[in-house]
């Protein structure tokens, strides 16, 4: 099938857009050129919704809100949404190799109440109809027509998301469920769903001739193993349903995981809320001490200036011609007066200094002491001056410094302390910058509960293992049924070749048995040899993409499907590589590009491959290689380019497109749109220009602009 065109109406930005796509076989590459929040991740999920249902949205119908966001509900409260694709498939004619076109035109609708930022969503619908001269017919049943023709398990094929391009090779899911993946699209593809569905038939056809036969009466023991093959029949079937619902239950549970791993992951790189509400308050905290310690800071500084270190300090020159002039007069023995000091002591004991007696009672010790009463009085008779300089000689040491310890005292003091308090304010300032760099981070931060994040990553990896163990307890059980059902199977053959009347029943059922060995050695034919040229298309496209050459020791030797639908990536000495780990973006987006493109073109039909920004992450030679590449290998290929992954493959473009379109957001303007869009609300805008040019919707800044 081709897709033909297809019109948006209300389907959030695309409120009303219509794009038309390339058919033609020889220019089969469609080019919508619109840069980042342009609306390419919203077209790729409205043609998922029109084509396979609300199933195909990113989250749940009521969690994702279809509607504008920008909705004037003063004008109505009712929105009407709808997507419209119409398409053609090839059909061959009965013994004929003729192929003619017959043309479709599917409509998915549905609408939704608004009020406020609250939305409440309705029904959907979808109609299809069959296109033709005389117009457009309805089609009864167009959900089975349209898994005809867009099976559901190819939607990573038809449709892909380049920023998530590694749904068959990431290594968030469990290997089964990559598997899963693998094998559903490649059943889709090389039609092993037929051969499965033709079967399953066989089987309930041989179970139903197992009922018929026991209503035949034939002795005792055989209508007892009839009895018994029913009843193995009957729980066969059971766990063989509680095996794929196990399975399914796990491969669901095993992607929500995953993407709830990745909303973790993505919610991390931004930033963790509580974690930053914890730095805001230990920042907050900080600041505080801070402030407290230059409070503290600000008072030692002040208390600075009543010392006598500054007056010292201040005083210096003063003081030292002072205090050189009293040292003089001490050294003339005119200072200190000490005298009557000394005097007036002496008389307060009972022998002098010298060791005679002062004692009044003793005459000699009498004499003594009246000799200095004698020289008490002549003491006081002195020059009041010199009693000034006394007081000032003995004042005056207070402002004597130690030459070793106290020289400079004050201004050292007094660095240290403007020392402490710059410190102090340089770290307040760090901190309050701090403070609004994580204030503003938090508010770019959605308001994710990382702690109830991790409880349902916790919840689903919890019901993911039960299922996986249930699954392998039933297909454990279902293996015994089967051995059991071998075995009886093998004693009523033995048993009815005895009965005459068995003849009928057995040749119906060794009819039967011929059927389903027909059919598996079918499937294992096409699971074995097609998937073996899946497998070595893939790595043929894949070598090429990313220009790696095995005979010249390149990092990447090979790549192949393996028979448990393993893609698998070989390096030197044939090394498994993880993807992750030892690939980078631009080799991983090549890996599942040149899968998708090599089961397409082994299988022969007739696709289209929508790709959303296939060629980020990639330049140079690779980024040319991939587009080539895939313009090849497509039997239809529409590709959303930013101008970015345009550079460098223009005379790609200009040779391959068939079609080019412009789509532009003019929420852009005016940081990066040259003219102001001539619209109220918000709406992705389409022009006519191609890679090569510009119009006055979507003229684009350039990069020194945007710092006028």
């Amino acid at each position: 099938m081709k897709l033909i065109r297809a019109e948006f109406e209300n389907f959030r930005l695309l409120r009303n857009l219509t794009l038309d796509f390339s058919t033609d076989d020889t220019r089969k590459l469609t080019v919508i050129r619109a840069e980042n929040e342009s609306g390419k991740t919203t077209i790729l999920n409205a043609l998922k919704w029109a084509l396979y249902g609300d199933d195909a949205l990113p989250g749940r119908r009521h969690e994702y809100r279809l509607s504008p966001i920008d909705w004037d509900v003063a004008n109505r409260t009712n929105v009407p949404i709808s997507v419209q694709v119409d398409y053609e498939t090839s059909v061959r004619h009965h013994r004929s190799r003729i192929l003619s076109r017959r043309r479709f035109r599917i409509i998915r609708s549905t609408s939704e109440s608004v009020s406020g930022r609250n939305w409440t969503p309705a029904s959907t619908t979808v109609d299809l109809f069959s296109l033709d001269e005389t117009g457009a017919s309805p089609i009864n049943a167009p959900e089975a027509r349209i898994q005809d023709d867009l099976p559901t398990e190819l939607q990573d094929v038809f449709f892909t998301d380049g920023d998530r391009a590694l749904s068959f090779v990431e290594t968030t899911v469990s290997n089964s469920t990559k598997r899963g993946r693998v094998q559903a699209a490649i059943r889709s593809l090389l039609g092993l769903g037929v051969i499965e569905d033709a079967l399953n038939h066989v089987n309930n056809a041989a179970s139903d001739l197992n009922k018929e036969a026991k209503k035949i009466g034939f002795d005792e023991e055989l209508n007892n193993i009839y009895s018994e093959l029913i009843d193995v029949d009957n729980d066969i079937g059971e766990y063989q349903n509680k095996v794929d619902d196990a399975i399914a239950q796990f491969t669901a549970f095993d992607e929500k995981l995953a993407e709830v791993s990745r909303e973790i992951d993505e919610t991390l790189i931004k930033g963790n809320r509580e974690e930053l509400q914890r730095e805001i308050e230990g920042t907050k905290r900080q600041i505080k001490q801070l402030d407290s310690q230059q409070l503290d800071a600000s008072k030692e500084h002040a208390g600075l200036f009543r010392k006598m270190a500054l007056s010292r300090d201040l005083m210096a020159t003063v003081l030292e011609n002072g205090l050189s002039k009293l040292d003089e007069l001490r050294d003339q023995r005119k200072i200190p007066n000490i005298t009557l000091p000394v005097l007036e002591e002496r008389l307060k004991n009972i022998k002098c200094i010298c060791g005679e007696s002062l004692d009044e009672r003793d005459k000699d010790g009498n004499i003594r002491r009246k000799h200095i009463l004698h020289l008490i009085e002549e003491s006081r008779k002195a020059d009041t001056l010199q009693h000034t300089i006394t007081d000032l000689y003995y004042a005056s040491r207070l402002l004597q410094q130690h030459p070793d310890t106290e020289n400079g005292l004050w201004l050292t003091e007094y660095n240290s302390v403007f020392k402490r308090r710059d410190d102090l304010q340089a770290l307040r300032e760090e901190q309050g910058k701090r403070l609004s760099a994580l204030e503003a981070k938090l508010d770019e931060i959605p308001d994710i509960d990382i702690k109830g994040l991790r409880q349902t990553e916790a919840d689903y990896s919890a019901q993911r293992d039960r299922f996986q163990r249930e699954s392998v307890r039933y297909e454990a059980h279902l293996s015994r049924l089967k051995e059991k059902q071998l075995s009886l199977n093998t004693s009523r053959d033995n048993l009815l070749r005895r009965q005459r009347k068995g003849d009928r029943v057995l040749a119906q059922l060794s009819v039967s048995q011929d059927v389903k060995q027909i059919l598996e050695r079918s499937y294992d034919r096409i699971t074995n040899e097609e998937l073996r040229k899946v497998s070595d298309h893939m790595n043929k496209v894949f070598l090429e993409m990313i220009g790696a050459d095995p005979d010249q020791r390149a990092i990447i030797q090979s790549a192949e499907i393996s028979g448990d639908f393993d893609i698998l990536v070989y390096g030197p000495h044939n090394r498994v590589l993880n993807p992750d780990r030892d690939l980078n973006g631009a080799s991983r987006r090549a890996l599942t590009l040149a899968f998708i493109l090599a089961l397409t073109r082994v299988s022969q039909v007739e696709a289209p491959n929508v790709i959303d920004t296939p060629l980020g992450m990639m330049s140079g030679y690779v980024k040319r290689s991939v587009l080539n590449t895939a313009v090849r290998e497509s039997s239809q290929l529409v590709l959303f380019l930013t101008r970015s992954e345009i550079a460098d493959c223009e005379d790609i473009i200009e040779k391959d497109a068939g079609r080019i379109i412009t789509l532009t957001n003019p929420a852009h303007y005016p940081r990066m749109l040259v003219n102001e869009p001539k619209v109220d609300v918000g709406m992705i805008l389409r022009c006519e220009c191609d890679h090569n040019t510009e119009c006055s919707i979507c003229a684009r800044r350039i990069e020194i602009d945007l710092q006028l």
